[in-house]
């Protein structure tokens, strides 16, 4: 694709469409979050996430912006070649801390450190870090936050089965999309109860839900670069009886390698074929393939200490709004996530009695 020459949407407000009863299903949505944290800080006697509890791999990596980029890929903090420390937070999507023998989707968060003399959103004036907040998908399970609310009031309804029922549902789950998959369809739903049982680092990362980039409108994703890292795709991790599998493969794997991953970025050129306020619909990659802007690398480490997981699982939040107003998230189901996103993290901090805040540096990030 020749980005000099394509027309790409260029970002307005009008590229969003607020809808009359929106600020309502927010709040339901942080309320249900919210109930399921109580749920779970009672359970633990300790408060997480209200999703992506429980993380696998925590880690210090540097985002290498590319020289030379074409203008409309030159935006935000792409906007010049540069270096930029990183921490990066692996995890798996529900919000009780389940055996991994529970396979469920895997989520990637990125924290970008140091982003100096750039406007931020509204509420992250002051600070100097830029979130973006990944699955290993290119769609979001439902149209909009409706359908979620309605996933989440099921989650709730069934937050108190027994792990071993999880894990039974996870399985059968895995197996009914593998049959779908047979005949060119995936269930959405299915998906979010089972993933097949590979490895995290193989898989490709997507923003699903569109963000402003710059003066147009974008998807981001990182998908593995280095031959070590797609040698990892589809490969199968024995879960079963290993409670930790997952983190043990990430603390394993990068007690030795270097990882790179490729930051793609796929700008919107139709609004109606690619919405923005619909993220269940993905993007066509043969109108508009995702475009490389940066590279993320990653090298040897202890990806689990002690420390950093106080660090990072207690103190830091990730958060899409934690965000350059050049990258300001964008539709339905990214507004729904700034209320839910700080309502989760301010309970998480208070039960804990822990401090909440933006590292300034990467040198905050314990080793």
């Amino acid at each position: 694709m020749n980005t000099q020459t394509q027309a790409f949407v260029r970002y307005s407000d009008d590229v969003e469409t607020i809808q009359p009863d929106e600020e309502k299903v927010f709040d339901e949505i942080a309320g249900v979050m919210r109930h399921l944290s109580e749920i779970m800080n009672d359970r633990y006697r300790h408060a997480v996430r209200a999703v992506h509890a429980k993380s696998h791999g925590l880690l210090k990596g540097e985002l290498q912006v590319l020289d030379e980029l074409p203008e409309p890929l030159r935006q935000g903090l792409f906007a010049r070649a540069g270096r930029f420390p990183a921490i990066i937070r692996f995890s798996t999507n529900p919000g009780d801390i389940l055996a991994d023998s529970v396979s469920t989707p895997r989520g990637m968060a990125l924290k970008v450190v140091g982003v100096e003399g750039m406007e931020m959103v509204a509420g992250h004036e002051g600070q100097t870090t830029q979130d973006f907040v990944f699955v290993n998908d290119k769609a979001f399970g439902s149209p909009d936050t409706a359908g979620f609310l309605k996933a989440l009031r099921f989650l709730e309804k069934n937050v108190n089965d027994s792990e071993v029922l999880k894990k039974l549902v996870s399985a059968a789950a895995r197996g009914a999309n593998a049959v779908l998959g047979l005949v060119g369809q995936e269930s959405g739903t299915l998906k979010q109860l089972g993933h097949p049982e590979t490895h995290p680092l193989g898989e490709t990362f997507a923003s699903i839900a569109a963000l402003r980039y710059g003066d147009y409108v974008a998807k981001i994703c990182f998908t593995p670069a280095s031959e070590n890292l797609k040698a990892l795709h589809d490969k199968h991790v024995d879960v079963n009886g290993h409670y930790s599998a997952l983190r043990d493969a990430i603390v394993n794997f990068f007690r030795t390698e270097t990882a790179v991953w490729d930051v793609g970025v796929q700008l919107c050129t139709d609004l109606k074929t690619m919405p923005v306020e619909d993220a269940s619909v993905q993007w066509p990659e043969e109108v508009s393939p995702y475009q490389p802007v940066a590279r993320l690398t990653v090298g040897p480490q202890d990806a689990y200490s002690p420390e950093r997981r106080v660090y990072v699982d207690e103190v830091l939040a990730f958060n899409p709004w934690h965000a350059l107003a050049a990258h300001r998230p964008l539709g339905n189901v990214m507004r729904a996530r700034k209320k839910s996103y700080e309502m989760s993290a301010a309970f998480r901090h208070e039960m804990n009695v822990r401090p909440s805040g933006e590292p300034r540096s990467i040198d905050e990030l314990p080793d």
